[in-house]
Order: C-alpha cells, then structure tokens, then sequence
C-alpha cells in the first residue's frame, strides 16, 4: 500500500498538487469542512481523513467552488498542500484506495508552490438535470429534478438568453451569502431536451453566487410551467429582489461539470 510513512520526502519543504475530483453529493453537507463535536460529513472532511490516514496530513485543502449539500461533482478542483507527500502517480492511487465509495479522484499533479485552486479558477461550467416524464424515473433518482408536467422547453431557452452576460445576480442570490458584490459574468448559457424527457442546462460562468444555478434554474422551470412569461426575466435581474425570481430548484440536479483555471484546460 502507497504510504507517505514509505516515502523519504525533500526535508522541510511542502508540496503542492492539484486533484481533480468526481463526486456523488447527496450523502454529503457540502463540500466544506465543519468544525464541531459532530462535524457533518463534508468532501472536505473525508479526503482530509484519507490523506492523514495515509500520512500525509494536509497544511491546506482549498476547492475550485465550495459545492452545496446535496449537489455532484464531475471535475471539482482542489489544491492540496502537504509537508510530505507521494509522487502524483501514487497519490492517486492511495487516495482512491482510501475514499468512501461516494468520492474519487480522477487526477492528480504537483504544482508550483502556493498555488491555490480558488484564486486559480477562471470559470466553471455547471450542469442542471431535470427529468420531464410523467413518471418518476428511478435510474435518474439521484442526479435529475423531476418535474412531471410538460415544460415548454422553447420558452425557457427564449428567457435563458436574457441572464448571459455581466449583471447584477442579487436576484438569484441566496440569503446569507457572504460575496462582496453580486455582479457576475454569464459566458453561455444551452438548453436541450424536449418536453417528456430529460432536459439539461448548461451554464458557463467566470463566477457564481451561492445557489445561483439552482436559482437560475427553478426560475426557467417556472417559465416552462407558463408562470412566468419570457420578457420578465430581464426585469426580474433588474429588480435584484430574490422574491421576485424563481424557487431554488433541488440540489440533487446540478453537477460541477469542469473549472478552467489555466492547468487542467
């Protein structure tokens, strides 16, 4: 078994590598770590075990984009910081052989000293799932929202246009969020799918508000519903009042697809 114990690593000198990561979200409160007597379990918080129970505690763990609880991820990264270490090839392998069933890390790469994945990232593509079938799906159970009647997909690509771009999101932002501003850029913005059958958004950004997507998405599901017409989304973004756009649509839909941050891309 790969072990840092195994390894006679460069003396007094912390090595940084950046792990890509593949995750089902709904067993987890996020991707966080917590602190307290109970500390919910968190991605954070399992790979941290893994690496102290191979020997390589970790200095610092840092995420592309902290993920909520309940949503998937496809290619989150992380930067990892350790004062001893395998070599990548390794590490990955002892990860693996190490994590919960739940989490796998598909990549790993040493890097140079300090990087950090959350200033690195440039943009992020998420992906929300909605199965549209009048009958709920038991294979699609855990990573599609079911919204059982017709959606008229048209309509939701129409009102989808009038979020891409540089806007304030205050509209679409959760309460408590803890972001300095609310301006954010939307870089594209696809719907497919027809309606009775699994339709899919994808949304490119440089940045996104806590539950932004999902916001983003329980509102073009309400504009599918005929709830809402097309032309009130601009005013809707225009009015940043959060009770005036959508519900938040559920978490077990949207997926991390990938993070462009200048080394993975």
């Amino acid at each position: 078994m790969d072990s840092c114990d195994e390894t006679s690593d460069r003396a007094g000198a912390r090595r940084t590598f950046r792990l890509v990561l593949e995750y089902d979200g709904r067993d987890f409160e996020g991707w966080q770590a917590q602190a307290g007597e109970r500390p919910a379990r968190t991605v954070q918080g399992v790979l941290a075990e893994a690496l102290a129970s191979i020997g390589c505690p970790a200095a610092k763990i840092q995420a592309a984009g902290r993920t909520d609880a309940g949503v998937h991820a496809e290619g989150q990264v992380a930067s990892i910081e350790l004062e001893r270490a395998l070599e990548a090839r390794a590490l990955l392998r002892a990860l693996n052989a190490r994590l919960p069933r739940d989490v796998a890390v598909t990549g790993v790469a040493e890097v140079a000293p300090g990087w950090h994945a959350t200033d690195a990232a440039r943009a992020k593509l998420y992906r929300y799932r909605i199965w549209n079938g009048a009958v709920r799906s038991p294979l699609r159970e855990g990573g599609f929202a079911w919204i059982p009647e017709p959606l008229a997909v048209d309509r939701m690509r129409a009102a989808a246009a009038a979020f891409v771009g540089t806007h304030d999101f205050s509209a679409l932002r959760a309460a408590g969020s803890s972001a300095r501003t609310s301006v954010r850029t939307i870089r594209t913005i696809e719907l497919t799918g027809e309606p009775g059958h699994e339709i899919v958004l994808e949304v490119l950004g440089e940045g996104f508000l806590r539950h932004m997507v999902r916001n983003l998405a329980g509102t073009l599901i309400e504009v599918g519903r005929g709830r809402f017409e097309v032309d009130e989304m601009a005013r809707i973004l225009d009015s940043r009042d959060r009770g005036r756009a959508g519900p938040t649509a559920p978490a077990h839909g949207l997926v991390l697809v990938r993070v462009w941050d200048g080394l993975g891309d």
